[in-house]
């Protein structure tokens, strides 16, 4: 590959979930953080990169509350419309990279809308160690509780060796042509795809680990925005 071929970097935010589990008046990613909201926080991780091309941002046809923030004017930020899964969110962001144009060599970043507390050190780290990896990968940290198989009676039935598990994280960083086929091939068979990685997997490939901090956390509940507000505010 010549250096005027060498790959641009982008980064896609699928955004168009409710976040039934925070049980607030809005979808979560709008919730406030240290004064501005979780969403913001997040974009912030990217805008500010050098190597970034563009960001394109997944969000629901009906999203009253992203026109409000002074992040939706960024000419840095294009919005796709968003699905009714995470699945069917990126790959509606892909399409739109394909018009902006991406190309099947270029870095796709996928990070969670509601993961405010990426580092940069963990983003260039993960750009650094994946640069001439000919599959991708994705920040992950290794399990350190003692893992427990339960059965269907809710008791517990076996202890599993925690050596060999990690916890997905993201940003997840593939190429945009092979996370675009492995995506689209994956929904039209109807398989379920929890994370961009999954996909990969099943179309063949197996992505790198890459370790970052435990604190990238995602707001999931109540109390992991807690945590993230005393973090912010410290």
């Amino acid at each position: 590959m010549s250096q005027t071929e060498s790959p641009f970097f982008w980064a896609v935010i699928p955004a168009a979930g409710v976040g039934a589990r925070m049980r607030a008046d809005r979808p979560k990613q709008y919730l406030e953080l240290a004064g501005r909201s979780i969403l913001e926080r997040t974009l912030d991780c990217f805008l500010d990169h050098p190597q970034l091309k563009r960001l394109v941002i997944s969000l629901s046809v009906d999203d009253p509350y992203w026109p409000a923030l002074p992040c939706a004017s960024d000419e840095r930020i294009v919005r796709a419309d968003g699905g009714k899964e995470r699945a069917d969110s990126v790959l509606s962001a892909l399409l739109r990279l394909a018009e902006l144009g991406a190309r099947a060599h270029d870095w796709v970043l996928v990070h969670d809308a509601a993961r405010p507390n990426l580092s940069r050190f963990d983003l260039d780290r993960l750009l650094a160690e994946l640069a001439d990896d000919p599959v991708g990968g994705l920040l992950a940290v290794p399990a350190r509780d003692t893992l427990k198989r339960v059965g269907p009676d809710g008791r517990v039935s076996g202890t599993v060796d925690r050596s060999t598990i990690w916890l997905a994280y993201t940003p997840q960083m593939f190429r945009f042509g092979a996370l675009h086929r492995a995506l689209a091939d994956a929904l039209v068979a109807g398989v379920a795809v929890t994370d961009e990685a999954s996909a990969m997997e099943w179309a063949g490939f197996a992505p790198r680990l890459v370790e970052g901090r435990a604190d990238n956390l995602k707001v999931t509940t109540p109390e992991d925005l807690l945590r993230l507000q005393r973090g912010f505010a410290s």
